[in-house]
């Protein structure tokens, strides 16, 4: 499958030129990854059905939002409580509507083993060859992955299928290990126009940084590295580390991860970029004070902006024990955190 006999600086210079061939045949391979990608929402009907119509009015709100992303489905509960008919569903509504979109679709292809994951990723890459060659991809790795060679076994199979870009997102529990930066530099190098654009997520924030330095300074074949964890740490990587964006489930704070981008690409010329981001995390800790964890304020948010039908949430029963298995949860909060969450997340007529 892979060409192993290139060695030395001719070889390096015979990657680059494969690198530069397949990148021109990638779709809107001119076209930057990077800024603020937020992963959206799941809402839910009463009944626990997924809300079709309210996920497409949340990625239009984001998308007017002025955010370079929008993503879904990312985020844990939307991975693992799905089933692949309810994100096959929920992808072709997004995907129909984010053909008028600024900011760019990206679907997580991922699923509980390579299996579940090539059947949502070969029916995303056919729909969005057709509605919207913009799309990109995201891929956390397998659930059954346990060493680097299962990883890189996973990417492999996700790279004969995908046509676009695809963000690696660096974590998923800490059963499965993290893709070294070596194995991120090789997936890279062997298929320069679907990877290279990395998430970057380990639990360790300190290690974050390390890694995140390290794929950095391996640009390329490396190209973009996301700030992740809610984007804790956003500031700092970007002024200190370089990184280009973020990656969290922060719907509900797009028109400040919008602000925050615009600044940090202005270089902050006018000051304002610590208070942009001091605001964003005084509204992002209301996951501290309201039920839910990042999804709670979020619900409460949605449903008061008239996006979201209610804030019901399907919640694991135990992840330990059986991470597909979930139980109904409602939230209600009253009046005061209700005008609190809408004070600290809403920004310039949002």
């Amino acid at each position: 499958m892979f060409n192993h006999g290139i060695h030395g600086r001719h070889g390096i210079a015979a990657l680059a030129l494969v690198a530069g061939a397949a990148l021109s045949f990638c779709v809107n391979a001119a076209e930057p990854v990077r800024g603020a990608y937020p992963i959206l929402t799941t809402p839910y009907l009463a009944d626990g059905a997924v809300d079709y119509a309210s996920l497409v009015e949340e990625a239009r709100w984001v998308d007017a939002a002025g955010v370079q992303g929008i993503i879904w489905p990312q985020s844990d509960d939307s991975i693992d409580l799905l089933t692949a008919e309810e994100k096959k569903k929920g992808i072709e509504g997004l995907l129909k509507a984010s053909v008028g979109f600024r900011a760019r679709l990206c679907i997580g292809v991922n699923g509980r083993g390579t299996a579940e994951m090539l059947e949502i990723a070969c029916h995303a890459e056919s729909l969005a060859a057709k509605q919207n060659p913009r799309t990109v991809f995201i891929s956390r790795p397998g659930d059954d992955c346990r060493t680097q060679d299962d990883l890189e076994r996973y990417y492999e199979a996700l790279a004969e299928v995908a046509k676009r870009p695809v963000i690696i997102q660096t974590y998923n529990g800490d059963k499965c290990p993290a893709p070294t930066v070596e194995l991120l530099m090789k997936l890279a190098t062997r298929h320069p126009a679907i990877y290279g654009w990395i998430k970057e997520e380990v639990r360790d924030g300190f290690e974050a940084n390390r890694r995140m330095k390290a794929e950095i300074a391996a640009k390329p074949p490396l190209k973009t590295i996301f700030s992740a964890w809610g984007g804790w740490q956003w500031l700092y990587q970007s002024r200190r580390i370089g990184s280009e964006g973020v990656i969290s489930e922060r719907a509900a704070v797009a028109p400040l991860l919008a602000e925050i981008w615009r600044l940090m690409e202005a270089k902050d010329e006018s000051g304002k970029l610590d208070a942009a981001y001091a605001k964003y995390l005084l509204a992002i800790n209301m996951m501290q004070t309201v039920p839910g964890d990042l999804r709670g304020y979020q619900l409460v948010f949605f449903r008061e902006k008239g996006i979201f039908k209610t804030t019901v949430s399907r919640v694991c029963v135990d992840k330990a024990k059986d991470p597909y298995k979930w139980r109904l949860d409602v939230l209600e909060v009253d009046d005061g955190v209700k005008a609190e969450i809408m004070r600290r997340c809403g920004h310039e007529g949002h």
